[in-house]
């Protein structure tokens, strides 16, 4: 039976993607019952030198080396925390229910911190803690790629009234955190980057083992991401500060957002005032502060 364009091209992604075997091999049989080899002679012909089984397993093979390859690269803390076998398992795990969807490899692992809170067996006792890593990087990945729009200036902001509403720069990040593993994840990289050999390559055996981490106890922590110059950066903030940010970019006025940012705080009343000039102030120098992009504040 012949295959149009459109079967032909979701019968090969299927085939691309489809996990390798524990040693690195396509699988003999396709998740149907149907054999492998049976399925590549149907779109692939074969060669002088190999089968069309053995045409189509160079791709199966390289897409997995190339996306985990990709997965590892983004979340080198992740790896380091548990481990590089159960980082293995789990890269398979996460990218046969999350297969790469667009043109570029940059958002292999956006759902990887979503996904990691539903599969808690890949990193056992540290899974919160994982998934605290996984949230700061991919925070890295947005951070560094993301737009950025011309922030407002302090005067700006002091012009607008209780009914205004203000934007966030696209590339600011705000993250909550069970742990306060932003220090660890920036001492881990820079144990990763000092641990490459002159090839540029991580020696595997260092991470066969999850890294002996210092004692943790849960613990809220409020971070923001940014970028400056290219560079990023991370900043703990105040469960106040944290809030009133995250009310900002949801869209309300900012006497409602001032309002959410104080929700269930023990600051007195009289000093709320000085807080939140203080926090514009710092927020306009690093430039997070920007008009509201006006689409999102169309009403369906």
């Amino acid at each position: 039976m012949s295959l149009d364009l459109g079967q032909l091209q979701r019968e090969m992604a299927a085939a691309v993607m489809l996990p390798l075997t524990p040693n690195e091999q396509m699988r003999a049989q396709a998740p149907d019952g149907r054999q492998m080899a049976k399925v590549a002679e149907s779109f692939i012909a074969p060669n002088s030198r190999l089968s069309a089984f053995e045409r189509l397993e160079i791709y199966n093979r390289q897409y997995w080396f190339r996306v985990m390859g990709a997965l590892a690269e983004d979340f080198p803390v992740l790896r380091a925390v548990v481990g590089n076998s159960k980082f293995e398992e789990l890269s398979i795990a996460y990218l046969t229910a999350h297969p790469s969807r667009s043109f570029t490899l940059r958002n292999l692992g956006s759902r990887l911190p979503e996904w990691l809170a539903g599969h808690p067996r890949f990193a056992g006792r540290r899974q919160r803690l994982a998934i605290d890593v996984a949230r700061i990087e991919w925070a890295f990945v947005e951070v560094f790629d993301s737009g950025e729009r011309t922030p407002l200036a302090l005067d700006q902001i002091a012009t607008l009234d209780a009914g205004s509403r203000l934007g966030l720069q696209p590339h600011l990040q705000l993250i909550p955190l069970s742990y306060a593993v932003d220090d660890l994840v920036l001492a881990l990289h820079d144990v990763e980057k000092h641990d490459k050999s002159e090839a540029g390559v991580k020696h595997q055996d260092s991470l066969e083992k999850p890294v002996t981490l210092p004692p943790l106890r849960p613990k809220p922590i409020w971070l923001a991401a940014h970028r400056v110059d290219l560079s990023v950066y991370y900043r703990r903030l105040t469960r106040e500060e944290f809030q009133m940010l995250a009310a900002i970019r949801q869209g309300l006025p900012l006497a409602e957002a001032i309002e959410a940012g104080f929700l269930d705080s023990r600051t007195r009343k009289a000093e709320r005032p000085h807080q939140v000039r203080e926090w514009f102030a710092n927020w306009a120098e690093l430039g997070w502060i920007c008009a509201p992009d006006l689409e999102t504040l169309v009403q369906p």
